[in-house]
């Protein structure tokens, strides 16, 4: 699984090239999550369009990388809030035996508050592998 925020691409570029490495060296389908709230927003005004856009997103990333993959769109009350547990609860339900995730350079801010990426390898049962930069 490959956690996304279409509204912040540039920086999940590394990220996103390792999990499709990984799919095509292992034949592996990568599984784009992403997280949107029911109110409107800049990536849809409701879910559905924000699947559709997250539908597009994957079809392309298929296409460039030459990969097997699956958007799953998720509905969270508050995405800024409900991230990891949400990401989480879908890790479980879908089974993905890996997460491969983009994240900064820990700072002190990480000591209080974890990145999304330092919670999701704290508590998910399953590997997660971290791409910084």
């Amino acid at each position: 699984m490959m956690p996304v925020d279409l509204a912040h691409l540039g920086p999940l570029r590394r990220a996103l090239d390792v999990a499709a490495d990984l799919a095509t060296h292992y034949g592996a389908t990568v599984v784009y999550a992403g997280v949107t709230a029911q109110t409107p927003g800049a990536l849809g005004h409701n879910p559905k369009e924000f699947s559709a856009r997250l539908d597009a997103f994957v079809a392309e990333e298929s296409r460039a990388h030459g990969v097997t993959a699956e958007a799953l769109a998720l509905t969270s009350h508050d995405p800024r809030i409900d991230l990891d547990r949400t990401l989480i609860k879908a890790l479980e339900e879908i089974g993905a035996d890996l997460v491969v995730m983009a994240s900064h350079i820990p700072n002190l801010t990480d000591y209080i508050w974890p990145s999304n990426g330092g919670a999701l390898a704290a508590h998910a049962k399953t590997s997660v592998m971290i791409v910084r930069g």
